[in-house]
């Protein structure tokens, strides 16, 4: 038994079936892994490794220091930072071997400064409006070699910002931009990859394929798509350890500010879990006041968090704190959760993406936010392979 309060456990078997589907539907273009953010949470290296086995040769990280890192564990991987060349440190990109995603004429300009012909990517706004240059100059580069001259472009990109959303007409909007910049600048890099689609570009259609798809978190069993069920295996399974089940009369409250009140005879489960582990505050609940019978059951918690314990799903009750969260385990049998059990937070009962949306938010910010508390282990398959902290579970 762990001394540990939480376990995260990660199926890398399900991280590469869900590479191993996105090749499929990408048939033709090169499947790259965007594994920026520690890979969504789950772990860079282990994840990078696991997606290298299955044939990955290209990764896509945030910044220059992810880079190096896996730089460490990759090194004949192509590995591209997507927040560009930060001022000064083109001499420490070069050194890892790694490949900004230039997306101004001035980082364009100090890159060409490095000196040796190096390899990047060139990124163009088609419509986020976030990173990225301009369609006037995608034309200045096509009409002055000059500008380019001394870098080895490798890619062209840009980022699609409607995605989820099938039928958007961005989406079309985003291509026909792209492919107008691609039919400019073709002639002059040959050699360059294209790259438009992220997750749910790639579920978009063969014409937004291109050369190189880049997905992120449809890898890691998140869904890319808005409103509807998606085919990705989930890879992320998190618990926290039952602390204590405590009786609360009839009108007590629960967690700070007393915005819980049983309004019958509850019990309740203690969680080692609170939004220092990635258990938003948001996933509060209110009063239980009101729900006939004085059991406040699932229905309780359809404004706030829900976990999967003793056979059942739990609404949280009353507020998040940093370290602990409560559920109302009343509705479930007597002796049915006890001191020491693990209660599922995100598992095969919860997706992340039903956690984010209890939460307000997105699956992407739940992963990403997952606490480095949890005793971490990797599997395959369903199949214990290793255990980060050397722990057992």
């Amino acid at each position: 038994m762990t001394a540990a309060g939480g376990i995260l456990t990660v199926d890398l078997g399900a991280v590469a079936a869900n590479y191993a589907l996105i090749r499929r539907e990408a048939a033709g273009a090169e499947v790259a892994a965007v594994v920026k953010a520690d890979a969504y949470g789950l772990g860079m290296r282990p994840v990078a490794q696991r997606l290298a086995a299955e044939g990955c040769r290209t990764f896509f990280v945030a910044d220059a220091r992810e880079g190096a890192s896996l730089r460490d564990e990759l090194p004949e991987a192509v590995i591209y930072v997507l927040n560009g060349l930060f001022p000064g440190t083109a001499a420490l990109y070069a050194k890892a071997c790694l490949r900004p995603v230039l997306a101004s004429m001035a980082e364009l300009e100090e890159w060409r400064a490095e000196g040796a012909p190096l390899p990047a990517a060139l990124h163009f706004d088609t419509g986020m409006n976030r990173l990225g240059m301009s369609e006037a100059e995608a034309d200045a580069l096509a009409q002055d070699p000059s500008l380019s001259a001394g870098v080895g472009v490798s890619l062209i990109l840009s980022h699609l910002a409607c995605s989820d959303e099938a039928g958007h007409p961005r989406n079309e909007v985003q291509l026909g931009r792209f492919q107008a910049i691609l039919a400019r600048l073709r002639p002059h890099f040959p050699e360059a990859q294209a790259s438009l689609a992220n997750s749910g570009g790639i579920f978009l259609g063969p014409g937004y394929h291109f050369d190189m798809v880049r997905p992120g978190v449809s890898l890691y069993g998140g869904n890319p798509f808005t409103g509807k069920p998606h085919p990705f295996r989930q890879a992320v399974t998190a618990q926290a350890r039952v602390l204590a089940v405590r009786e609360v009369a009839p009108g007590d409250s629960v967690g700070y500010g007393a915005t819980w009140k049983a309004a019958g005879k509850a019990r309740i489960a203690v969680l080692a879990a609170g939004y220092a582990d990635g258990f938003f505050r948001s996933l509060s609940s209110g009063t239980s006041e009101g729900i006939s019978g004085g059991r406040t059951g699932e229905k309780a918690g359809e404004s706030g968090g829900r976990v999967y314990i003793g056979g059942g799903m739990a609404p949280v009750a009353g507020r998040v704190s940093m370290d602990m969260a409560m559920a109302d385990v009343s509705h479930l049998p007597e002796g049915a959760v006890k001191r020491g059990d693990m209660a599922e937070l995100i598992g095969p009962h919860i997706s992340v993406d039903e956690v984010g949306l209890r939460a307000g938010t997105l699956g992407y910010e739940i992963l990403t936010a997952l606490g480095a508390r949890y005793m971490r282990r990797y599997i395959e398959d369903g199949t214990q392979s290793a255990a980060a902290n050397g722990g057992k579970a």
